[in-house]
C-alpha cells in the first residue's frame, strides 16, 4: 500500500504531467529487475479506478467518481439513483450525455460537477450495461460497481492454456505417491474447484491417521508470472450465485489444479497422528500425488452415516456402499475434534446461511436456510485441524508466512453486548486485559435451541473483530487458536497459494534456508497479506448484495403477504425483522402503529409513549411485506395487526 499511496501522492502535485509506464518508473527508481511488480502496481490502481491511461498509454489520476445506478429519463434531462448507499443523491444528467440509455438501464455514470448550494451532483454515462430486467445484468452491475475483474487478459489465458492438461511423471518420482489408497473429495453438488480430499484411518492403539491432500497449485502458479500477477490482484474468487469470478482461469481452477475423481493430480499433504482426545501427536507435511477415490457430495455422505440396517437402500447410494467404514471413521474423528474444540472455546455461532435456488434465467424462485449437515461439520473440523497444524509448524520455523488473525474483540463493544445481554440474564465474563473465546462459547451452548439463539448469536457476531491476514501470528479468537493460518483453499485464496509456495520451498531446500529469501518473502508476505485482507472485504461486499439483490427480487411478487419474523436490529429510525427464510426488512416508524416510539440506545428498543409497548431485538412480530426495491436491494414491511379489518397497504395511496 505504501507505494501505491506514494504514486497517487505524485499524480496529485499540480507540476504532474501524464506520463508512461517507463517515466514513472525512471522518477520512482525502480530497478529493472523490478519493474514488472511497478507495472502491476499501476495496473491494479488502474483496476480500482484510481488511475486511468489516455489515448497516448500514458496515466492520469481519475479526479471524477464513478457509479452504478439506475436510470429515469425525463426527456429534456435525466437522472440517475445510485446503487451505492454512500452517494445519497441521484446524479442530474444532460440529455447530451445520455449516451444511449433508456429508462431503467443499469448505468455506469461518471461525477463532472459535485454538489452545490443544495444543487443535485451531475454527471455522464459513461457505459450503459443493460436494462435491469434482462437476464444476468443485475449481477453484472454489481460486478461493475466493485469493479471486479470478470475477464482476465489475453496473457494470462496464454499461459494458463499453455499447462499440461495431464501431470509430469518425472514429477511423481519425486513425491509421495498415494494413488493406491482411498481418497474422497465432499462439496456441494456444483462445486467444481476442488482443492482438498481427505482419508481416514484408525490405528489398532485407537489412534487415527488424518490425511488432508490439497492441490498443489503453486507448482504451477509460479511466483512472477502472468497467472500470478492476476491472482495478487484478484486476491480471492468471488462467488455471486449464478457466476464465479474466479482467482485462477478454469484451465486450473476447473482442470489440472482440480482433485477430480478418476484423476491423478499433485497436491501438497498433511499428514497427521491424532489421539481420540482430538490431540495432534504427530504430523508431516510432504509433497503428494493421488487419484481421488470417489466424488462426495454432503447430502451423500451424510445420507450414508444415517442408514439404517433394516431400510431398503436406495438405488442412488449402492455404489458408495463399499466405503461406508470410511465416511463412519471420519464421522467419528469429526466429532472428537469439534468436542475438544468446544471445550477449548470454539465459537460456533451457527448462523444460518441463505440458499436461493435460481432459474436458467437467474430469477429466485426459492429461498430457505441453506441446511448443514454433520458431513458439512467433517471437512470443516479436518480443515481446521490442517489449518492450524501448517500455522504451528512454520510459526516454530519462524517462516515468512501469511497467518489468518482474529484478535480479541474491543472491551467498549463487550459492555455494550453486555448491556443488552442483561435481558436475558446472561453476561461475558473476564477482566479488561483478558477475555477467552470461552466467555463467549458457554453463552452460545447455553441458548442453543432457543428463541433468543439467533438474535444473541449474531450481536456476539458484530461484536467480535473482523479476521485478517497478517505476517505476524496474533492468534485466532474465533477459533480459540493460538495458530492458525488459510492453506486448504488455494484455488480460491492468494494466502494459501502463497504460503504453499514457502512451504514447498522450505521443502526443497530440507528446511535450510537463506536468510536473503527469508528477508525478501517477509516483506512480500506483508504486502500480500493487506492487498488480500482489501480484495476479501470487496468480495465479501459483493458476494452480499448480491444475496440481497435476489432476496428483493423475490420478494417483489410477495407484496401485501403476511409473515411471521424475529426482530433483528432495533434502530433510531424503525425495526429489522428477519424472517424465517431469511430475508430481512425494515419497519420504519410510520409503519410500526399510530404512536409515537422512543428509542433507548441502551438496551437496543422501542418504547410506545403512551401505550408502553416495547419492542426489542428477539421479539416475535407480524409483518406484511409493502415494498421491495431489486435496484436498491430493499425490503420493507408494515406491523400487521392480526385484529385489523384492514391491511396497512390499503392506507397507501394508489393502493
Amino acid at each position: 500500500m505504501e507505494k501505491e499511496n506514494l504514486i497517487l501522492e505524485f499524480m496529485q502535485k499540480k507540476e504532474y504531467v501524464p506520463m508512461k509506464a517507463k517515466e514513472l518508473a525512471i522518477i520512482f527508481s525502480v530497478k529493472k529487475n523490478d519493474y514488472e511488480e511497478f507495472k502491476s502496481i499501476l495496473t491494479n490502481l488502474e483496476r480500482e479506478g484510481k488511475i486511468t491511461r489516455n489515448r497516448r498509454n500514458k496515466y492520469i489520476l481519475n479526479k471524477i467518481e464513478t457509479f452504478v445506478g439506475t436510470f429515469k429519463n425525463s426527456r429534456s434531462f435525466g437522472f440517475v439513483i445510485p446503487d451505492n448507499k454512500k452517494q445519497s443523491k441521484d446524479i442530474f444528467i444532460s440529455k447530451k450525455y445520455f449516451n444511449g440509455a433508456k429508462e431503467n438501464d443499469k448505468v455506469v455514470v461518471q461525477i463532472t460537477k459535485q454538489e452545490q448550494d443544495g444543487k443535485k451532483p451531475e454527471g455522464k454515462i459513461i457505459e450503459v450495461i443493460g436494462n435491469m430486467d434482462v437476464a444476468g445484468v443485475d449481477m453484472l452491475s454489481i460486478i461493475k460497481e466493485y469493479n471486479l475483474p470478470y475477464e482476465f487478459p489475453k496473457t494470462v489465458l496464454e499461459e494458463a492454456k499453455s499447462i499440461s492438461n495431464e501431470i509430469d511423471e518425472e514429477e511423481v518420482q519425486n513425491r509421495k505417491d498415494f494413488r493406491g489408497e482411498s481418497i474422497f473429495t465432499i462439496d456441494g453438488e456444483d462445486a467444481k474447484d476442488l482443492d482438498d480430499a481427505v482419508s481416514v484411518e484408525k490405528k489398532q492403539d485407537g489412534n487415527y491417521i488424518l490425511k488432508v491432500h490439497i492441490a498443489d497449485v503453486s507448482h504451477y502458479v509460479k511466483e512472477g508470472s502472468c497467472l500470478d500477477k492476476e491472482a495478487i490482484l484478484r486476491g480471492t474468487s468471488v462467488y455471486m450465485l449464478d457466476r464465479v469470478i474466479p482467482m485462477l482461469p478454469k484451465e486450473l481452477s476447473n482442470g489440472i489444479c482440480s482433485l477430480n475423481e478418476g484423476k491423478d493430480r499433485l497436491t501438497l499433504s498433511v499428514l497427521m497422528e491424532i489421539d481420540n482426545k482430538g490431540n495432534v501427536v504427530s504430523s508431516d507435511i510432504i509433497k503428494g500425488v493421488i487419484k481421488v477415490t470417489k466424488r462426495m457430495s454432503y447430502h451423500i455422505v451424510q445420507d450414508l452415516l444415517d442408514l439404517n440396517e433394516n431400510e431398503n437402500i436406495r438405488e442412488d447410494l449402492k455404489e458408495y456402499l463399499p466405503y461406508i467404514e470410511h465416511f463412519k471413521q471420519m464421522e467419528e474423528l469429526a466429532h472428537i475434534l469439534e468436542t475438544k474444540r468446544r471445550e477449548e472455546g470454539y465459537l460456533d455461532l451457527n448462523i444460518p446461511e441463505s440458499n436461493i435456488t435460481l432459474d436458467k434465467n437467474g430469477y429466485p424462485t426459492n429461498i430457505q436456510k441453506y441446511e448443514i449437515q454433520f458431513s458439512n461439520q467433517i471437512i470443516e473440523q479436518f480443515m481446521l485441524t490442517a489449518n492450524e497444524t501448517v500455522a504451528e509448524k512454520f510459526f516454530w520455523l519462524e517462516a515468512p508466512f501469511i497467518y489468518r488473525v482474529h484478535e480479541s474483540p474491543a472491551q467498549e463493544k463487550i459492555t455494550e453486548l453486555n448491556s443488552f445481554l442483561y435481558n436475558f440474564g446472561y453476561r461475558i465474563k473476564g477482566n479488561k486485559e483478558s477475555i477467552h473465546p470461552k466467555a463467549f462459547s458457554s453463552i452460545l451452548e447455553d441458548i442453543k435451541g432457543k428463541e433468543e439463539e439467533k438474535v444473541i448469536s449474531n450481536l456476539i457476531l458484530r461484536t467480535l473483530k473482523v479476521a485478517k491476514y497478517e505476517a505476524q501470528n496474533k492468534g485466532h479468537f474465533g477459533i480459540a487458536g493460538k495458530y492458525y493460518c488459510h492453506f486448504t483453499s488455494p484455488i480460491r485464496r492468494y494466502p494459501d497459494l502463497y504460503i504453499h509456495r514457502i512451504i514447498s520451498y522450505y521443502l526443497k531446500k530440507n528446511y535450510h534456508v537463506e536468510e536473503e529469501y527469508k528477508d525478501m518473502q517477509n516483506e512480500l508476505a506483508v504486502k500480500y497479506a493487506e492487498k488480500s485482507s482489501e480484495t476479501e472485504k470487496i468480495a465479501q461486499k459483493a458476494e452480499r448484495d448480491s444475496i440481497d439483490l435476489k432476496k428483493a427480487e423475490y420478494m417483489q411478487n410477495k407484496i401485501g403477504e403476511v409473515y411471521e419474523g424475529i426482530i433483528s436490529g432495533v434502530t433510531s429510525f424503525g425495526l429489522f425483522v428477519e424472517l424465517e427464510n431469511t430475508v430481512e426488512g425494515l419497519i420504519r416508524f410510520e409503519n410500526l402503529g399510530k404512536e409515537y416510539f422512543e428509542y433507548d440506545d441502551i438496551h437496543k428498543q422501542l418504547i410506545g409513549e403512551h401505550s408502553r409497548t416495547v419492542y426489542r431485538m428477539g421479539d416475535k412480530i407480524t409483518v406484511q411485506v409493502i415494498e421491495a426495491n431489486k435496484a436498491l436491494r430493499k425490503v420493507a414491511f408494515a406491523k400487521f395487526n392480526k385484529i385489523e379489518e384492514k391491511h396497512p397497504l390499503e392506507d397507501k395511496e394508489g393502493i
